[in-house]
């Protein structure tokens, strides 16, 4: 979830979820000198931090920042997305499926 001439700072997390699947967590802020947005998302069931809040936040900050989106499929992928079907977390993939 990098941004291309954006320095950020941020941490992953998955937080255990008794009933269900784990919850994916991001926290984060930027740019790294100056920061001027700092956000925190949370996905229910959305499995580890790295594959939904962290691109999530990325997308937000970079609409905040610079007013646009420069990475279209990471949007769609975003927002088409499914917690379901899929994503299972017995299926152990390297790239989430293509849109």
């Amino acid at each position: 979830s990098r941004l291309e001439g954006l320095p950020m700072a941020g941490k992953t997390g998955t937080a255990q979820n008794p009933h269900g699947q784990d919850h994916s967590i991001f926290t984060s802020f930027a740019p790294l000198d100056k920061p001027k947005i700092a956000i925190a998302i949370i996905v229910e069931n959305g499995y580890w931090g790295s594959r939904w809040a962290a691109p999530i936040a990325s997308l937000m900050m970079e609409s905040y920042l610079n007013d646009t989106i420069t990475r279209p499929d990471l949007y769609r992928r975003m927002a088409e997305g499914s917690l379901t079907g899929e994503y299972r977390v017995n299926q152990v993939e390297t790239e989430l499926p293509p849109y």
